[in-house]
């Protein structure tokens, strides 16, 4: 476990700040997402005007007639859609200068894919129906103490995702708004996933890089099995072993940062968790013995940044 220098530190540390900026910007500008403008009265009174509000979809409502009122509310969404449009692009250009200067100085060590499908979560507003859970959080870790863990403990060419089956309905209501499936949703980050024939909750690309998407065991009312969607190709979820701890335990979040300097928010699972997990996993003695040892060797990295670098509650 390495300290980061001073200088990637830093460059850090802006690069975040500009990151949570653009987060809160974004989430402004969903306020005043589709438009306004005003219609034209009936034949019976063509000077009238009605205000009526748009949706990005082109769905219309109207607000009712030209009153003052109405005006300032027409003034008030034009003046807030301007100032919004204006600071989403200072701040895409802010974060395209921090991607190249964490590119430069090599702030990133995550695999851009795995930026690019948190990115992809968080833009269509699937994000709060996951949590990455196994060796990636280890990344969201990392970052938040400013340290640099061995490599050989980070190696992995999969990603686990852990959905919450307690908002599947929330879930679907948005899944439907953004694509028609859980593999779309993946095949706009990399058009090669396929969902494994033998393995049903996992998706492959062609190198072989796997997106695994797991549940907790069958509890309350919950369905079983559960397809993520009614498309043919599409995950279905995996139960998995205490997945109710990983449910119900507090979150952890931070901004990551891939090789190519792109940034994305990880989702995960409290620090604390995630090392009495891996010590329970290290235990089960029906586990592959070298799985056993780096369940071991990731509880007590993370239980060392917790003592030393994540004084957290």
């Amino acid at each position: 476990m390495q300290e980061l220098s001073p200088s990637v530190a830093r460059q850090y540390i802006d690069a975040v700040a500009a990151f949570e900026a653009w987060e809160e910007a974004l989430q402004e500008a969903q306020q005043v997402r589709g438009g306004m403008y005003w219609h034209a009265g009936p034949p019976s009174a063509p000077e009238a005007r009605y205000l009526v509000r748009t949706t990005p979809t082109g769905a219309e409502t109207s607000l009712g007639p030209r009153t003052p009122e109405n005006e300032a509310i027409y003034e008030r969404f034009m003046r807030r859609k301007q100032e919004s449009a204006e600071r989403m692009a200072g701040l895409k250009a802010a974060l395209d200068l921090h991607r190249r200067l964490n590119r430069a100085l090599r702030v990133g060590r995550v695999e851009p894919l795995i930026v690019d499908l948190l990115a992809r979560l968080a833009s269509t507003q699937l994000a709060p129906h996951f949590r990455v859970v196994g060796t990636n959080a280890l990344y969201a870790y990392e970052a938040a103490a400013g340290v640099r863990l061995d490599a050989d403990a980070l190696a992995t060419r999969d990603i686990d995702l852990r959905w919450d089956t307690r908002k599947r309905i929330q879930f679907a209501t948005q899944l439907a708004r953004v694509d028609s499936s859980m593999l779309g949703v993946l095949k706009k980050v990399d058009s090669t996933f396929r969902i494994r024939k033998s393995q049903k909750y996992t998706a492959v690309n062609k190198d072989g890089f796997e997106v695994d998407i797991i549940r907790r065991e069958r509890a309350e009312d919950d369905p079983h099995p559960i397809k993520l969607s009614d498309d043919d190709e599409d995950f279905w979820v995996a139960q998995a072993s205490r997945a109710n701890v990983l449910l119900d335990a507090p979150g952890f979040s931070a901004v990551i940062v891939a090789t190519n300097g792109t940034m994305a928010r990880m989702n995960t699972i409290h620090p604390a968790t995630f090392v009495a997990f891996k010590r329970w996993l290290a235990g089960q003695r029906d586990r592959d013995a070298l799985k056993r040892r780096r369940d071991g060797l990731q509880a007590d990295m993370v239980q060392r940044m917790v003592d030393e670098y994540l004084p957290l509650p």
